[in-house]
């Protein structure tokens, strides 16, 4: 199911892009960096290949009552795909959340694109076919939380 929804958001890291683009391949380096705000990640399976599959939870913490988790009260787990892999430029992701609500279901893209500037890289994230079930709003906060952490990480 196709939902046209789509979030697009940009942040300038001052980090090499072949620095960022290795952040992606680097399943430790992902559940560090990729859980917005308090959450933490659990990376089950990591291929780091175009094509290779990977899978992961967010783990909300203990004191968080605002938004339940979509797979259970506190855990968002998702499952996906490298769908494409161009060396320190773009990573295409594309995920599917494990849920039963069929507001949380379907394929999301994440496309991120790594565009050198001067002293860094221009990191663009796009979210397309984001499910209903997911506010725009939150989509957007989360993504910029989740590039706040990745520069953090890079050192950028």
């Amino acid at each position: 199911m196709t939902t046209g929804r789509s979030t697009t958001v940009s942040r300038f890291i001052a980090a090499p892009h072949e620095r960022i683009y290795s952040a992606f391949l680097n399943a430790d380096a992902v559940a560090t960096w990729l859980p917005p705000a308090t959450m933490k990640g659990i990376v089950h399976a990591f291929e780091a290949r175009e094509g290779g599959a990977f899978s992961m939870s967010l783990v909300y913490p203990d004191e968080a009552t605002s938004q339940p988790g979509k797979t259970s009260d506190k855990t968002d787990r998702f499952e996906g795909r490298f769908a494409k892999l161009v060396p320190d430029e773009r990573i295409v992701w594309a995920t599917v959340f494990d849920s039963e609500d069929e507001g949380f279901s379907g394929e999301m893209t994440v496309t991120t694109t790594l565009s050198p500037a001067d002293g860094g890289t221009d990191v663009t994230m796009v979210c397309d076919n984001i499910p209903s079930g997911i506010r725009l709003e939150d989509n957007e906060e989360g993504c910029r939380s989740t590039l706040d952490k990745l520069a953090a990480f890079v050192g950028g």
